[in-house]
């Protein structure tokens, strides 16, 4: 069993900022891919930040420049640094991991999601 545990959202006025953390628990070899996603009222679930093993790190297009992903590897945390809010940046942020069990398989795992409203 593996689970991802958000924290840190809320409301935060435009061009404020807030940090997401993610945490990883269970019985995995380790992290192959972590980063995080997002899905607003009415739209599909889309990609904004991700950290692949061998690969660094990739940011979506509209978040680029104010959004920083890091990873506590020690801790099997990874956070989300978000500054220079938008509106547009309101959703619901949802933290996904893939994993490899000690079966030799990859597992894909989401968390519960957390809720950012950038909103005066």
């Amino acid at each position: 069993q593996v689970q991802l545990v958000e924290s840190g959202g809320g409301l935060v006025q435009p061009g404020g900022s807030l940090r997401l953390s993610c945490a990883a628990s269970g019985s995995f070899i380790r992290i192959n891919d972590i980063g995080w996603y997002r899905q607003a009222p009415g739209k599909e679930r889309e990609s904004v930040a991700a950290i692949t093993r061998g690969a660094g790190t990739s940011y979506a297009d509209s978040v680029n420049g104010r959004f920083t992903i890091s990873i506590d590897s020690a801790k099997n945390m990874v956070n989300l640094q978000m500054n220079s809010l938008k509106p547009d940046d309101t959703a619901v942020y949802y933290c996904y991991a893939q994993v490899l069990m000690p079966s030799g398989k990859i597992l894909a795992v989401w968390g519960q999601g957390t809720l950012v409203s950038v909103s005066s």
